[in-house]
């Protein structure tokens, strides 16, 4: 895998503003590791890393492990990885390679990953 960097947001705004488009290598871009808070991991050791394209639009990493969360009003695609999230009071369903989430605002979430997750997202 090459490692591809992409300008920052404000930068990426302007070019995006210029040209009209843009293009990431979404499974070769180099991800920025996050701050996970130790009270959403309940097991393994999961890091998550990202990559932030501006109006609530990136990509976004996570390890094998176990971790909960309360989401955004979301839309993603998976790239590649496979993941169980379980909604509380809610359904549980099951993610992997080319498959279109929503998550609703406010969702209290398990997050069960299963491998390495990679997905590109929308959120509000």
């Amino acid at each position: 895998m090459s490692d591809v960097l992409v300008p920052d947001v404000a930068d990426l705004s302007r070019m995006l503003a210029t040209a009209g488009a843009f293009s990431v290598p979404v499974h070769d871009v180099r991800l920025t590791p996050d701050d996970l808070d130790p009270a959403q991991i309940v097991a393994g050791d999961p890091v998550t890393s990202s990559l932030e394209l501006g109006g609530g639009r990136g990509i976004w990493e996570i390890t094998p492990g176990v971790v909960t969360d309360v989401e955004r009003d979301e839309l993603f695609v998976v790239l590649s990885g496979r993941a169980t999230i379980a909604v509380e009071g809610g359904t549980t369903v099951e993610v992997g390679p080319g498959d279109v989430c929503l998550l609703a605002e406010g969702a209290k979430t398990t997050w069960i990953v299963h491998e390495t997750l990679r997905k590109v997202y929308q959120a509000r």
